[in-house]
């Protein structure tokens, strides 16, 4: 998910880049005092929200960091033990919902590190009621693309890497950085120069060639897309 201090140039600057489709916006967001634009992706969804009015997290997070990557959301097999093993290492919860097609548990940034990290649940498992109507209890029409990966810039990447580990239930890779293996896709770690650059800095997402135009990133809403072979 991005967060920018207006919702329509970067969601049109996202879709033109990775030619993606037509957006849906969530009027469930309003009570965070936000507005989105969610784009399917592969079998999975890229986010833009904007805030509406002064005080939301949105607006503080854009006041301490500007633009940029602002949170990762992940379904879940077992949301049950990822909410315990996030309780077990004091992470605290800043809002939760259960709902019958879908439940999510949002976790403080403070405890996490480098994001806001969002514990979701589909039922059935890959749909995506935060898609819109037509992945609510059920799943969509897949999105040409494929969602490959995120970078996420903290102080300490070591861990941060093993805190996020530790509550969705993968082990810490040392590679080149730290890295979690997830199903599918990556998540990796490296060092922020400095606290304004904290937050997900690079999505990595996979084209077909005639969408990739031999384009190897873009920029946009303060966030590199890496574009990759595949999709």
């Amino acid at each position: 998910m991005l967060v920018a201090d207006e919702l329509e140039p970067v969601a049109a600057a996202l879709r033109e880049a990775l030619h993606l489709g037509e957006p849906f916006e969530d009027p469930g967001v309003a009570e965070f005092g936000i507005r989105n634009a969610v784009f399917a992706l592969g079998d999975c969804f890229l986010e833009v929200i904007a805030p509406t009015r002064p005080g939301t997290a949105a607006g503080r997070y854009l006041d301490r960091r500007g633009a940029g990557g602002y949170m990762a959301l992940f379904d879940l097999e077992d949301l049950e033990s990822a909410r315990e093993r996030a309780c077990q290492v004091g992470v605290r919860v800043v809002w939760q919902i259960d709902l019958p097609d879908i439940s999510g548990t949002h976790l403080h940034p403070a405890d996490m590190r480098g994001a806001i990290i969002s514990l979701d649940e589909s039922r059935p498992y890959g749909s995506w009621r935060w898609g819109g109507p037509d992945w609510t209890g059920k799943t969509g029409e897949r999105a040409a693309g494929r969602l490959s990966g995120i970078t996420v810039a903290v102080a300490d990447p070591t861990a941060t890497a093993e805190r996020w580990g530790e509550v969705l239930g993968v082990a810490t890779q040392q590679e080149e950085c730290p890295l979690l293996h997830l199903d599918g896709a990556w998540i990796s770690f490296r060092g922020a120069s400095q606290p304004g650059e904290e937050g997900i800095t690079e999505i990595a997402v996979a084209l077909p060639a005639h969408l990739r135009c031999d384009r190897a990133a873009v920029d946009v809403g303060g966030v590199r897309l890496s574009l990759l072979e595949g999709g």
